[in-house]
């Protein structure tokens, strides 16, 4: 009689290291549309990249309509989180955070998913709030931050949501965390606007203009962050956008023959250099923009909804200088992770029979 199959064993800390070795952090996102993993270990300027994971499992494919993850959608991510689990334990990482955003927090049966995912992988998800989600991805773009200036708008376009956190900048050095002056969560990401807006056989003005209005929109009536509104008016303030979509906009500027990320992260783009990228992205049929190396097909019926929801925020949230960020939730967990070594833990504390706390 054949042996039932055995359930993954939890991830934990690394074990058995050998003396010396620098000690490995991992940081996983399951969003609306990617599953990204970075293992990195510390080093003196924030951390060296041990091996990095990225599938497109469009986790959220159908969600806007059904209100539920569907069966294709789950084995996908299923399958991208069982690689990422036994990377997690070959690399013997000493802490791992594995969070999951939109897709997971508007499904009726995210919870039941994040169970499963517990059960056949061994990787516990953390259904992260919006809130949290926006200061990651702050944290995760901390080095790109040009202090020069008195503020700055990061935009983290996800395939369910879009994250802006408007930080203020002055007195603020290299590397600090910034205050977010105001932060807003727009439940609109490039899956989901492309599924609303329905590209038909050829892309036109038309079409692409009904995004941007219609994420303007979302956009305009969130007043929070007007007093910040001086300050970009006066262009003292700079965007940072960071998504697979923005990072696309910007390989197609610089004309790579493949994608690199060496050459996008970080990059200064203007205003009229992103409309420019935009338009010559919607000249293109979606075959040609799946043949273009720093789009491809998975990408390419995606990356014009990310491109309107960037000049939506644009044009709400005038910048001459935006800077293009290949970085993220997954380096903002990684430098939390890494910020707490050595911090001492806390006792956990077990209850008496009579009702009293006591140290464990």
């Amino acid at each position: 009689m054949d042996e039932a199959p055995r359930a993954p064993r939890p991830l934990q800390r690394g074990r058995d290291r050998s003396v010396g070795e620098p000690p490995c952090y991992a940081a996983l996102d399951l969003g609306t549309n990617n599953c990204r993993l970075l293992i990195a270990t510390p080093s003196a300027h924030g951390f060296r990249v041990v091996e990095a994971y990225s599938r497109i499992v469009r986790l959220g494919e159908g969600l806007s309509q059904s209100g539920r993850l569907s069966d294709a959608a789950m084995e996908r991510a299923l399958a991208a989180l069982k690689v990422s689990g036994e990377k997690v334990r070959r690399r013997k990482v000493v802490r791992f955070r594995a969070i999951a955003t939109q897709a997971c927090r508007m499904a009726e049966n995210g919870q039941a998913f994040v169970n499963r995912v517990a059960n056949e992988t061994g990787v516990k998800l953390q259904v992260i709030s919006p809130q949290e989600e926006a200061r990651l991805s702050v944290a995760g773009c901390l080095n790109l931050l040009d202090v020069r200036h008195d503020a700055a708008l990061v935009v983290d376009v996800g395939g369910g949501s879009t994250e802006l956190s408007w930080v203020e900048l002055k007195g603020v050095t290299a590397g600090q965390m910034p205050p977010v002056r105001a932060w807003l969560s727009v439940p609109i990401g490039v899956v989901t606007l492309a599924e609303r807006f329905p590209e038909g056989e050829v892309a036109t003005e038309g079409w692409f203009r009904r995004m941007v209005d219609h994420v303007k929109a979302e956009i305009s009536a969130f007043r929070r962050a007007d007093p910040l509104k001086p300050v970009f008016d006066a262009d003292r303030a700079h965007l940072i956008g960071t998504s697979g979509a923005i990072t696309s906009l910007a390989g197609m500027h610089l004309r790579l023959p493949r994608y690199d990320r060496n050459r996008v992260d970080g990059i200064w783009m203007t205003r009229g250099q992103c409309d420019d990228a935009a338009a010559g992205l919607l000249a293109l049929s979606a075959a040609e923009r799946a043949a273009q190396p720093c789009i491809g097909p998975d990408r390419a019926d995606l990356v014009l909804a990310g491109a309107a929801i960037l000049q939506a925020v644009q044009e709400q949230w005038p910048c001459n200088r935006v800077r293009v960020a290949d970085r993220g939730l997954r380096e903002g967990i990684l430098l939390s992770l890494m910020s707490e070594r050595g911090r001492p833990r806390r006792r956990k504390r077990r209850r008496s029979r009579s009702g009293v706390k006591k140290a464990a």
